[in-house]
């Protein structure tokens, strides 16, 4: 058989194959970004050092200027920028940080990582974030920080969580690793309180080739401390530093450099990065326009209202659905990819099976876990792709599947 001849079973494997709409790509972006990458790359290869570099310090800059923080510091992981940002802050042994009850695992496994002990609160149905009053209620004598994360497209209401966290002596850090370019009545995301973070995933919104991440924070005295704790406990100069090797640790810190052939990537995407955000409001809103009437959709994302110099940025596009895993399947044997977020609260996560918790206990983070799923979003989404998403799902519910 030659190259042009097919049988019956790899035909329709081809026709799926053609019209499959990936639940993410940043191909198209890399192919007109890749000219820019690749001076960056061998800007790295020229200096001749591959981490906690010369591009990170210019990453580090540039990142608090779009920001606002006076101080971001890279590291390797959304997740070490928790529990480093959290140790930094003065976390001890057995603390009571209180987290969402839905999030992603890491929100609350950094927070045994650094050496506290998660405590549950229920969200807000709308924003997925850690709803106020419940907050006030979880507070008890063990509790000395509180964690809110900033999920999907909006922040929570950090004037409200302030207030309860300052009527409690709680020191508030922020999971804003989804939320950059999120503000809240001027000010960025993970700057309310002592500090926040961001992941550069290659998913986000400002994503990366694999893992890093960032600590903001307006504290110099936290920005020391997380600048340490990333190198093996050494303070001083270290970035872009060759001799720092031999610096001696001052703290028991691990190794979180950030590999300067992700700042590379990081920076060359950095120059899309707003017209990225506006092209992810324009596909959020033509998902809207779509899906807004059909029958089985139970909630389309909302924007709340956080007052002047607030803004959203749609990381992922997540809907509540009736049947939604059928529909997940039925959309996966259709070449659409998707993402459910969270199928497991955190409270039910085997991991803290041991603190006690069973079904019931925080209602609005199960509702979310069994009806939330994300449809394919990014910037290189066209709208023809979407179009067939939700052509789909509206077969779907019709009863007429495509």
């Amino acid at each position: 058989m030659d190259r042009r001849g097919t049988t019956d079973d790899s035909a329709a494997s081809s026709q799926v194959h053609c019209h499959t709409v990936p639940f993410f790509s940043q191909a198209a972006t890399f192919a007109r970004l890749w000219p820019l990458v690749e001076r960056r790359v061998n800007e790295v290869f020229d200096n001749g050092k591959f981490s906690h570099g010369r591009q990170v310090a210019e990453l580090e800059k540039a990142l608090a200027q779009f920001t606002g923080a006076r101080h971001v510091i890279g590291v390797n992981s959304g997740t070490d920028a928790l529990v480093l940002l959290l140790r930094a802050c003065g976390i001890r042994p057995g603390d009571g940080v209180l987290v969402p009850a839905y999030s992603f695992a890491a929100t609350a496994t950094s927070v045994v990582l650094a050496g506290g002990r998660p405590q549950f609160v229920d969200i807000d149905p709308v924003s997925y974030a850690m709803d106020p009053a419940a907050l006030a209620a979880a507070v008890s004598p063990a509790s000395r920080f509180v964690l809110p994360a900033h999920l999907f497209h909006q922040m929570a209401d950090m004037a409200a969580l302030t207030t309860v966290a300052a009527r409690h002596g709680l020191v508030l850090v922020e999971d804003s690793a989804e939320a950059i370019g999120m503000r809240q009545r001027g000010v960025h995301a993970g700057l309310h309180g002592a500090g926040g973070v961001l992941s550069f995933f290659p998913s986000k919104t400002l994503g990366a080739l694999g893992d890093a991440g960032a600590v903001l924070t307006d504290d110099p005295g936290t920005a020391e401390l997380v600048s340490g704790l990333r190198h093996h406990g050494r303070l001083g100069r270290t970035l872009d530093d060759f001799p720092a090797i031999s610096t001696r640790s001052a703290l028991p810190g691990v190794n979180s450099k950030m590999d300067d052939i992700q700042a590379a990537v990081l920076l060359a995407k950095l120059t899309r990065l707003e017209a990225d955000i506006r092209r992810r409001g324009e596909l959020a809103a033509a998902y809207r326009e779509r899906l807004q009437e059909i029958p089985g959709i139970r909630r389309l994302p909302e924007v709340i209202d956080r007052g002047p110099g607030s803004s959203a940025v749609f990381y992922v596009y997540l809907i509540e659905a009736e049947r939604r895993d059928e529909l997940v399947r039925h959309l996966t044997r259709h070449g659409i990819g998707t993402e459910v977020y969270y199928p497991i609260p955190l409270h039910l996560q085997p991991c803290f099976a041991e603190m006690g918790h069973s079904r019931g206990d925080f209602p609005n983070a199960e509702a979310a876990s069994e009806h939330a799923v994300a449809l394919p979003f990014h910037p290189d989404l066209s709208e023809r792709q979407l179009d067939r998403v939700c052509g789909t799902i509206r077969a779907f519910y019709r009863g007429r599947p495509e």
